[in-house]
């Protein structure tokens, strides 16, 4: 069997949010940066964020009203 073959674990390893939350988990990274956690994700958190600064959501909802009408 080959030595030295994996990687190193941390079992201490940080992970840091850009929403300034902390945790630490298990990895072969000895810190971590990520953009997005479970704390200030929406899905998570419930706060919905519509990124909307085209108007697409309404252009949407207009084309579909337009291929629902034209459909019937």
């Amino acid at each position: 069997m080959k030595t030295d073959t994996h990687p190193t674990y941390f079992p201490e390893a940080k992970v840091v949010c850009a929403c300034g939350n902390k945790m630490t988990i298990g990895s072969t990274k000895e810190k971590i940066e990520v953009e997005i956690c479970s704390n200030c994700h929406p899905f998570y958190t419930g706060n919905d964020k519509i990124m909307d600064a085209a108007g697409r959501v309404e252009k949407f909802k207009a084309r579909k009203a337009r291929a629902t009408t034209k459909s019937k």
